[in-house]
């Protein structure tokens, strides 16, 4: 067994240094946020850079501001303060800017909220169902099978040729092409649960009763594996519902559908087979 988690972490090395598959997951020591591969992500990332622009410099002249009214304006340097109330100039000031930068804001929150809302024509549907603890899953565009994804326990790591991180590897991954727009069906069969992966900039509540929906779009080129968790408080072992979705070439993901229509909790050979086939590729080139 650890002859061959080994063999799998060596793969998913050469895998990962030579641009073959990425990986998007925590990492330790990691500030910001996870790697985008969806334009909605994208998107995401610049909107919070162009936020910790203006926050930054709200900051700075805050401070700027109370450094010079404490030398300036102490008992010290001015015994005798002036005595008034109102000043028009600072007033509107103080009201406008605010209400600009306000704008500025606004105009890129908008078009990424619309971005997220408004689900372009979807090439397939991915039907997500939360329950306590794990996820299942149903492909109704190919074939209406579904499975039951759920964490592997630690003595259960390392049994496939790509990273299976503690608390994020499941049993049986979410497999999609790269390229293609996904449409995802969120609802959950017990409490409030949340599909959330950090990669694609989807978060999405599942609500006993309620149908929600959103979507993602995986950048051709960024095929790999993406981890994510349930985020809404749903129970004991809410910290134990992650998910794993593979990205993959169009031909991977029709032989593992091929394969998943006779029995999705044997399709992930299909991955296997692949990962490894990329890893011997990429071992040979780097040597």
């Amino acid at each position: 067994m650890r002859l061959k988690a080994a063999l799998g972490a060596l793969a998913t090395f050469f895998l990962l240094a030579t641009g073959a598959v990425h990986a998007g997951q925590p990492e330790d020591g990691r500030l910001g946020l996870q790697r985008a591969v969806t334009p909605v992500m994208e998107n995401i990332i610049s909107f919070h850079n162009l936020l910790l622009w203006i926050i930054g410099a709200i900051c700075l002249f805050v401070l700027a501001l109370l450094v010079w009214i404490v030398v300036r304006y102490n008992a010290k340097s001015n015994p005798t303060p002036k005595k008034f109330s109102h000043n028009t100039l600072i007033e509107i000031i103080w009201t406008a800017v605010p209400v600009l930068i306000l704008v500025v804001i606004a105009v890129p929150s908008f078009r990424l909220l619309y971005m997220q809302d408004v689900i372009p024509e979807p090439d397939m549907t991915i039907k997500a169902v939360g329950n306590q603890w794990n996820w299942t899953y149903e492909y109704p565009d190919h074939g209406g099978f579904e499975f039951v994804s759920n964490m592997l326990e630690e003595e259960e790591l390392g049994t496939q040729p790509w990273s299976q991180p503690r608390l994020l590897a499941t049993d049986v991954p979410v497999v999609v092409p790269e390229g293609t727009t996904v449409r995802v069906q969120v609802t959950a069969s017990d409490v409030i649960h949340s599909w959330a992966m950090p990669s694609f900039g989807v978060k999405m509540d599942g609500i006993p009763g309620r149908l929600n929906e959103t979507w993602f779009r995986v950048n051709e080129g960024e095929t790999g594996v993406f981890y994510g968790q349930c985020s809404e408080i749903c129970g004991i072992r809410h910290a134990f519902m992650p998910i794993e979705v593979h990205v993959v070439p169009q031909e991977v993901f029709d032989a593992w559908v091929e394969a998943a229509n006779a029995d999705p909790y044997a399709a992930s050979s299909v991955l296997a087979a692949w990962y490894e086939s990329t890893g011997a590729t990429a071992v040979a080139a780097a040597r």
